[in-house]
C-alpha cells in the first residue's frame, strides 16, 4: 500500500500517472511566533540582520569617534546606528522573501452566521434577546449589518421553541 507523504508530488489529474513538482515541496516551512516561513529564507534573513547591524555599527563607531571625544556617546550612537541597520535588514528580508502562507477568501452567507450562532448559543447556554440590548448596541449592530442575522436566529429560536410544545 502506497503512503502518502509530505514530499510527494500529486499525479497529474489526467490519470497519465505523471508527476509535477510543485513549489511547495521544495519550501521547509516551520511556524515562528504563529506565522509560517521558510526555514531557509528566514536563516538568510538571520545572516543578512547579524551582518548589517554589525557592519551598520563598526561604521558608525569608525564616523563618530573623530567627531565626539567620549567613547560611551561613540558606543551609544554607534549601537543607534546598528539598530538601524536591523531595520534595513528585516525591510530587506520582506522585499527578497515574500510571504509563504496562503489566504483564502469565501463569503459568508445567511446559514453560516446561523450555524455559528447556533454553536454559540450551544457553549454559552444561549446569547440573549435583542430587546435585552441597549439602543447604542443594536444601532452598532444595524450599522455593522449584524442585526438581521440575530433577528432571524432569534426568530428560528422562539418558532422551534414554540414547534417543540
Amino acid at each position: 500500500m502506497e503512503q502518502p507523504s509530505a514530499s510527494a508530488t500529486p499525479a497529474a489529474r489526467d490519470g497519465s500517472g505523471i508527476r509535477a513538482r510543485t513549489d511547495a515541496s521544495a519550501f521547509v516551512l516551520a511556524e515562528v511566533w504563529g506565522d509560517t516561513v521558510d526555514l531557509r529564507h528566514l536563516a538568510w534573513s538571520v545572516i543578512l540582520g547579524v551582518a548589517l547591524s554589525v557592519a551598520a555599527f563598526e561604521a558608525g563607531q569608525a564616523v563618530l569617534s573623530s567627531a565626539a571625544r567620549d567613547p560611551a556617546i561613540v558606543r551609544a550612537y554607534a549601537m543607534l546606528i546598528g539598530l538601524g541597520g536591523c531595520v534595513a535588514a528585516g525591510a530587506l528580508s520582506a522585499v527578497f522573501f515574500p510571504p509563504k502562507r496562503v489566504v483564502i477568501e469565501h463569503t459568508v452567507d445567511e446559514s453560516d452566521r446561523l450555524r455559528v450562532l447556533d454553536q454559540l448559543g450551544e457553549e454559552c447556554g444561549g446569547i440573549g434577546s435583542l430587546s435585552d440590548l441597549p439602543a447604542s448596541a443594536v444601532a452598532e449592530l444595524r450599522e455593522l449589518g449584524l442585526y438581521d442575522p440575530f433577528a432571524a436566529y432569534e426568530a428560528s429560536r422562539v418558532a422551534g421553541h414554540e414547534g417543540k410544545r
